[in-house]
């Protein structure tokens, strides 16, 4: 009998070259597109992202052009109370979340997988950019892909039984690649562009979707430097971010940056870009992978956030739940809530949520 993997299809080339290669292979294939999108006028017929209705469009018609079956699934809730609520708590925090690292653990991969596991599927298959493999003690991670578009740093929190049940078949490729094997076969979505901001936020605007999706009150509340000093006011903590340059509505006669926001007092902390670099940060809500926990001391390079090239670094725990990272070299913009993914020559070690 031919193993059966149920692939998520987003509507995109990546995703549905995805669903091409494994039926090339022999899998029994079933395609399913995961519908998270909370309200039907909230995506537009043509909202190019993973959640919109063109996605459940541009999904059915790959289907029909490889002539696998294609089904929606219903993860609003779960998306709603994994995602969107951890999002918005986030924000208020003064923490800067990225929702597609906890969407692949909560939806993708613990729902979908869930489900795909319970109609009989052995597998489930993505298209990231992204390759798994075994290491030499047994554990299953990630090797990064050849592809520029490498997707591992969003992936770092997946779990060793999530990934005994994935395949991933585009991690040996580039998306010129991808495209050109969909344009080959007939793929609709072949030139398809890619989406670039959160599904749940298409126009990037995050404070104004806040505003519109919370209770909570943003107030307006002082810019301050390093010493206390009050230079100015800030709009609400949920528009800045730590790093950040533009769009801050000082007039110092120079830039300045983002250094720290304070929930607490209403505070978003100003400085000098020298002033934005540290060699040591903090990261919990960890999950390793090509080990079962961190021993001692361990040299890797960390990535920062997904545009990172990533640094070399020490890491070594300071209690159970709780690694700290000494840099060789300062890095710029730590920012609380990202994620900080650890590799070891070319795969995944494990990673966490920077604090």
């Amino acid at each position: 009998m031919k193993q059966k993997v149920v692939v998520g299809m987003s509507g995109g080339v990546d995703s549905s070259v995805a669903a091409y290669l494994l039926k090339e292979q022999g899998y029994d294939v079933i395609g399913v597109t995961m519908k998270i999108w909370q309200e039907e006028d909230s995506c537009s017929i043509d909202n190019g992202g993973c959640c919109g209705l063109s996605a459940v469009e541009d999904a059915r018609r790959v289907a029909d052009v490889l002539g696998i079956p294609y089904y929606v699934m219903d993860f609003r809730k779960e998306f709603k109370a994994e995602v969107i609520d951890n999002f918005l708590s986030e924000y208020l925090c003064g923490r800067t979340p990225n929702p597609c690292i906890v969407c692949n653990r909560r939806i993708k991969w613990e729902a979908l997988l869930k489900r795909s596991l319970e109609i009989g599927a052995e597998y489930m298959a993505t298209g990231h950019y992204a390759n798994i493999m075994r290491l030499p003690n047994g554990r299953y991670t990630f090797k990064t892909a050849q592809s520029s578009k490498d997707q591992t740093y969003a992936l770092f929190n997946l779990t060793q039984e999530h990934l005994a049940h994935t395949l991933m078949p585009i991690g040996q490729y580039t998306k010129d690649e991808i495209r050109k094997i969909a344009a080959d076969n007939n793929l609709p979505v072949a030139n398809k562009p890619d989406s670039q901001d959160i599904c749940f936020v298409p126009d990037n605007d995050y404070a104004s979707y806040i505003s519109a999706h919370t209770d909570a009150r943003i107030e307006e509340g002082n810019f301050v430097d390093l010493k206390g000093n009050v230079l100015g006011r800030h709009k609400g903590i949920t528009h800045y971010t730590v790093g950040q340059r533009k769009g801050l509505g000082l007039s110092m006669g120079h830039p300045v940056f983002v250094l720290a926001i304070r929930p607490d007092t209403n505070e978003v902390v100003i400085g000098e870009n020298d002033e934005t670099f540290t060699d040591t940060m903090y990261c919990n809500r960890l999950n390793f992978m090509a080990v079962e926990d961190l021993v001692g001391k361990e040299k890797v390079m960390a990535k920062i956030r997904y545009s990172h090239q990533g640094s070399p670094c020490t890491i070594e725990k300071v209690d159970k739940d709780t690694v700290k990272c000494n840099f060789d070299s300062p890095v710029r913009a730590v920012t609380p809530g990202q994620a900080v993914v650890f590799y070891k020559e070319n795969y995944v070690y494990g990673g966490g949520i920077i604090i």
